[in-house]
């Protein structure tokens, strides 16, 4: 099917797999439950659908179509519309970015478009090859369904796990080489987030939806895969916090860093400021400066420097033992 827009084909019913895309087309015209799955990124497929499809409702081709989409669930006559989102397992691509997936279902046809490779409907096409797949369009939701729920759920769980990895790092002191790390965990949450919430209420639409294709079985299948899509919305809602507190933590241990390292640089200056003075008026050349003749002067000036920085330490090491006292 290589000037198809068609990429999988299959027919539900137990019959033998379309020859070809004219056959495709007859068995999703006819009362022969078939399905089929289109590229839409081919340049055809826009047309194909048009021409192809054209008994299905215009807001049904319109939301296959469209580029930009979000999760959502709709009931199409006697169909239903589900778009949903899927992690992003693409090489070179990241796995926040995730790939829509936009399904037409009735009782006697299944119509999946997407724009690029989803691994739910890779398998679901394999196990249909080997005779295990779903016979169902209620079954075929339920299936894509969980397969997409359960890559989120590894997803999540390892994002958490970076998180905690993360956070024994950032609080035990070795903030500056994760600095990337934690930026880079906080931008995978909030691209994920995007969908998460908005994928939860169409899995709770679709499990409250009254449909030809969804019997009391399918709609609790889909109620707990939406109760998950719900825990998980709520955990990426914490691994958000958490991220920002490691940002606040890290910038934290910074702004520490450097308020003591003003505090040396402060105290350094503190201690050279009179010793700058002296020397520099000693260092005049005019005429009646003392010890110009005596050959102690030098080691006379040495030691008041001295005596001035023991005089300063002790001053010093005196305050903070006051300041000390006052804050018990």
């Amino acid at each position: 099917m290589t000037d198809s827009p068609i990429l999988f084909s299959h027919l539900l019913s137990g019959a033998p797999d379309p020859d070809g895309p004219a056959d495709i087309v007859a068995a999703l015209r006819d009362d022969r439950l078939a399905w089929a799955h289109l590229d839409g990124t081919h340049p055809d497929a826009q047309d194909w659908i048009r021409e192809e499809l054209d008994y299905l409702d215009p807001q049904a081709v319109e939301a296959l179509l469209d580029v930009n989409t979000r999760p959502r669930m709709s009931l199409v006559g006697e169909g239903l519309l589900v778009i949903l989102r899927a992690i992003n397992f693409n090489e070179g691509e990241d796995p926040e970015d995730m790939v829509s997936l936009r399904m037409y279902l009735d009782t006697r046809r299944i119509l999946t478009i997407s724009r690029k490779r989803v691994r739910a409907i890779e398998r679901i096409n394999l196990a249909l090859r080997e005779g295990t797949g779903p016979c169902e369009p209620g079954l075929f939701l339920v299936q894509i369904t969980e397969d997409i729920v359960g890559n989120i759920n590894a997803f999540q769980s390892e994002l958490d796990v970076h998180a905690e990895e993360l956070e024994d790092q950032v609080f035990g002191g070795q903030g500056d080489h994760v600095r990337h790390d934690v930026l880079d965990l906080r931008l995978k949450v909030i691209a994920a987030r995007r969908y998460l919430g908005p994928q939860r209420d169409a899995l709770i639409k679709v499990s409250q939806a009254q449909s030809p294709i969804t019997d009391a079985v399918t709609r609790r299948e889909i109620e707990e895969e939406a109760f998950k899509m719900t825990r998980i919305s709520e955990d990426m809602d914490e691994l958000r916090d958490q991220a920002q507190v490691l940002r606040e933590e890290l910038s934290s241990q910074l702004s520490d860093r450097v308020n003591r390292n003003t505090f040396v640089m402060s105290v350094v200056t503190s201690m050279f400021l009179p010793l700058g003075f002296l020397t520099g008026l000693f260092g005049v050349n005019l005429g009646g400066m003392p010890g110009l003749r005596s050959p102690l002067a030098f080691g006379l000036l040495v030691a008041s420097c001295a005596i001035l920085v023991i005089v300063q330490l002790g001053v010093m090491g005196l305050w903070r033992w006051l300041n000390q006292r006052k804050t018990r």
